[in-house]
C-alpha cells in the first residue's frame, strides 16, 4: 500500500469540497486539516469531512504537512503560498499563482531557496479529455498544428455565485478567472507561447449582483472584461483567443486545435472529461474519439501527481513555472492593449510530460 502524503487545506469556500472529496481518492494523498480565517467555515468542513479544523497558523505550524493546498482568494495566494514555503512546506495553489509576475517570480524563489515545490491549478489537463488530444496531437493525427482557437464568453457571475465581487476586482476578470483553463490546455497541446497582442476593454462599469444572498448590491468593476488575444507560439501555431464577462450568448467553440491534416475538437478545459473529436482531412464529419486516458478524476490530480515527485524527484506537470508562464501570458493582453505592441513572453517552459497511458484509477505514475 502506497504511503500517504499528509496535506493541509487553507481556504474552506466553495471550491474547498472539490478538494476535500477527491484528494483522498488518490492513494498518495491523505487530507488531515483545514483551516480558514472563519474558523467557523473550517470547523464546518472539519466535520463534513472528517479532517481536522485550525487555524492557518496552526495549520502551517503542524510539522506533519507535507503540502498545502492554497485554496484562498486571488489576492491572498502570494502571502499564503510564501507563508507555506517559510514554514518549509511545498505548495499548491488555486490559480492565478499570483495577481503580477513580481510575485509569482518571488514564490518560485522562495521555494527554489527552500528547496520545496511550487503547485498551481489548474489540473484539468491531467484528465481524460486533455491528455487524449494531446496524444492524438502527440501521434501526428492532425499533423502539424498551425493554427489554434479558445472561447470562453459569457455574461460574468453575479447571476449566480453567492460572493461574486472579487470576480471584477484585481485578480478577477474572465483572463485570470476562467484564462487559466483555456491558456494551460493551448500550453500543454502546442507548447510554450513567445509573443502576445491583443485589445481589451471594460464594458460595463457596474455589476448588479441577482444571486443570493446579496441580491440587489452593486458591484464597481475594476478590471478589463473583454479580452482578445493573439498568441505566438514558439511552435509556431497561432492562437486566435476571446475571454470575456459581456456576451449574453454565442455559437463559439471552446478550443480547437487545426493542423495540416486535419481539425481537433478539444472539449471544455474546465473539466477532465470529453468529448474528443476530430475531423482529418477529406473526411466528410467530425468524428468522437474514445478517451486514451481515465476520466475519472477530478481536482486535486494535480496535488497527487506533486506528492509523487516529492517522493521520487522527476518534475511535476501542474507546476509553477507553468502557472507563471500563463501568467505571463494572460496579463500581455491587457498589456499589449495599453501600449499598442506586441509583447514578447519572457519565461521559457518546456511542455509538461503527458501522463502514459492506462493508469489505475485514483493512482499516477511513482
Amino acid at each position: 500500500m502506497t504511503h500517504k502524503t499528509p496535506i493541509g487545506i487553507i481556504g474552506c469556500g466553495n471550491i474547498s469540497d472539490r478538494y476535500l472529496q477527491w484528494c483522498p481518492k488518490f492513494d498518495i494523498l491523505e487530507v488531515v486539516a483545514c483551516a480558514d480565517l472563519d474558523m467557523s467555515r473550517a470547523q464546518t468542513k472539519a466535520e463534513q469531512y472528517g479532517v481536522k479544523a485550525l487555524t492557518p497558523e496552526q495549520l502551517l505550524a503542524d510539522p506533519d504537512i507535507q503540502i498545502v493546498v492554497n485554496l484562498t482568494i486571488p489576492k491572498a495566494h502570494t502571502e499564503v503560498d510564501l507563508a507555506a514555503i517559510a514554514a518549509g512546506k511545498s505548495v499548491y495553489s488555486e490559480k492565478p499563482l499570483a495577481l503580477n509576475r513580481a510575485d509569482s517570480q518571488k514564490i518560485l524563489q522562495a521555494a527554489r531557496d527552500k528547496g520545496v515545490l511550487v503547485g498551481c491549478a489548474p489540473d484539468t489537463f491531467l484528465g481524460g479529455g486533455l491528455q487524449t488530444c494531446r496524444k492524438l496531437i502527440d501521434d501526428g493525427w492532425i499533423g502539424t498544428p498551425v493554427a489554434a482557437t479558445a472561447f470562453m464568453a459569457v455574461h460574468g457571475h453575479e447571476s449566480w455565485h453567492p460572493d461574486p465581487e472579487f470576480y471584477y476586482k484585481a485578480g478577477g476578470g474572465p483572463m485570470l478567472d476562467m484564462g487559466p483553463y483555456y491558456l494551460t490546455a493551448l500550453v500543454h497541446l502546442l507548447g510554450p507561447v513567445k509573443r502576445v497582442t491583443g485589445s481589451s476593454k471594460t464594458t460595463f462599469p457596474q455589476r448588479v449582483i441577482t444571486s443570493q444572498p446579496k441580491y440587489g448590491q452593486v458591484i464597481d468593476v475594476d478590471v478589463t472584461t473583454h479580452l482578445a488575444g493573439v498568441l505566438d507560439f514558439a511552435s509556431g501555431a497561432v492562437g486566435t483567443v476571446i475571454m470575456s464577462f459581456d456576451v449574453w450568448s454565442h455559437n463559439l467553440p471552446r478550443i480547437e486545435i487545426y493542423g495540416s491534416e486535419g481539425s481537433l475538437s478539444v472539449p471544455d478545459p474546465n473539466t477532465f472529461r470529453g468529448p474528443v473529436k476530430i475531423r482529418r482531412a477529406g473526411a466528410d464529419d467530425w468524428s468522437e474519439i474514445p478517451l486514451s486516458h481515465s476520466s475519472d478524476v477530478e481536482r486535486g490530480i494535480g496535488v497527487a501527481d506533486m506528492a509523487y515527485a516529492l517522493r521520487s524527484g522527476r518534475g511535476h506537470r501542474a507546476s509553477g513555472d507553468l502557472a507563471d508562464h500563463v501568467l505571463e501570458v494572460m496579463l500581455a493582453v491587457d498589456q499589449a492593449s495599453q501600449t499598442g505592441r506586441h509583447i514578447e513572453i519572457a519565461s521559457a517552459i518546456t511542455r509538461p510530460a503527458p501522463l502514459p497511458v492506462g493508469l489505475a484509477k485514483g493512482q499516477l505514475d511513482a
